[in-house]
């Protein structure tokens, strides 16, 4: 059942029109922001992969992609979750340089996600990703990019309002750095969004480090699947919504898994039979490059 619902008292700023003016705004303003601060592309990407590649993404590793049937060769297809291995491929195949990148606006289908005012079953997002040295995969580069990145949104809402002067300024220049251990000795006895929602609500714009791996306590602050991210380098953009008085997550994204955290990673999370994919054999195996990437949206 949706939990969607309409906060009291809300109205909307922009009419129904404008509000699709805006968002095509949105989109060409701030892929060319986003282009110019990480050096990325534009590349077209699937909407479906062949399950046996290995190419889409688990996410928690519990959701269901869609899956049909192709008449002409008789195999499956599945409609992606997210670009998060595809996109390594795709740098690996075009050759792209340390240094460089790309990103697609990519459509989804998550059949199983819980809808609410921040979730759908249809994505629209950007996805990028960006070739990187092994000397690059550390915190600071991690963080680094982070900065760009909100920058790029900080200075997007700047150039939206100049069309909407009428939009609120809401929006964080500066952003707080935590990790989810530091988030769980903060708020032990919170959830892991209740701990979201408080800090971020006091800083704004946060970027909780460290998604996926076990927690003091022995739980994870949120799932990851083992593949792409290493939990150790990666988190999400947090921004504070104040019409639904709550963190709002804008980007997943991460410095993607070496071969040795990814063999890590995958014994962990008990998913050795991914060890055989066409993806992971190739990664386990040093051919793709070292990357940091995620979503956007």
């Amino acid at each position: 059942m949706s939990k969607t619902f309409i906060p009291d008292g809300y109205k909307s700023v922009l009419g129904i029109y404008d509000t699709q003016k805006a968002i095509g705004l949105i989109h060409s303003i701030f892929e060319e922001k986003l282009g110019n601060a990480l050096n990325i592309r534009r590349v077209s990407a699937p909407l479906f992969v062949e399950p046996q590649s290995g190419l889409n993404d688990d996410l928690n590793g519990v959701e269901r992609p869609v899956k049909f049937d192709i008449k002409e060769t008789g195999t499956d297809a599945v409609v992606v979750h997210s670009l998060a291995k595809w996109k390594r491929m795709a740098l690996y195949r075009y050759g792209f340089p340390e240094g460089e990148g790309l990103f697609t606006d990519m459509n989804a289908i998550r059949r199983d996600e819980e809808l609410d005012n921040l979730h759908s079953i249809y994505v629209d997002q950007w996805d990028w990703e960006k070739v990187i040295s092994i000397s690059d995969r550390t915190t600071e580069y991690l963080k680094t990019t982070v900065k760009s990145i909100t920058a790029a949104i900080y200075e997007t809402q700047r150039e939206l309002k100049k069309y909407f002067p009428q939009l609120p300024s809401n929006i964080e220049k500066n952003i707080t750095f935590i990790t989810s251990s530091e988030l769980e000795t903060m708020f032990p006895d919170k959830t892991p969004k209740e701990r979201e929602n408080i800090f971020t609500r006091e800083h704004r714009a946060v970027f909780v480090m460290q998604i996926g791996k076990k927690l003091p306590s022995g739980k994870v602050h949120d799932g990851r699947a083992p593949d792409y991210d290493d939990w150790e380098l990666n988190g999400d953009i947090l921004y504070y919504n104040d019409v639904l008085d709550c963190a709002f997550e804008v980007s997943s994204m991460g410095i993607r898994v070496s071969p040795e955290s990814l063999d890590r990673q995958l014994s962990e999370a008990n998913a050795d039979d991914r060890r055989a994919l066409p993806f992971h054999k190739m990664l386990l195996e040093g051919k793709l490059p070292y990357t940091i990437g995620g979503g956007i949206g």
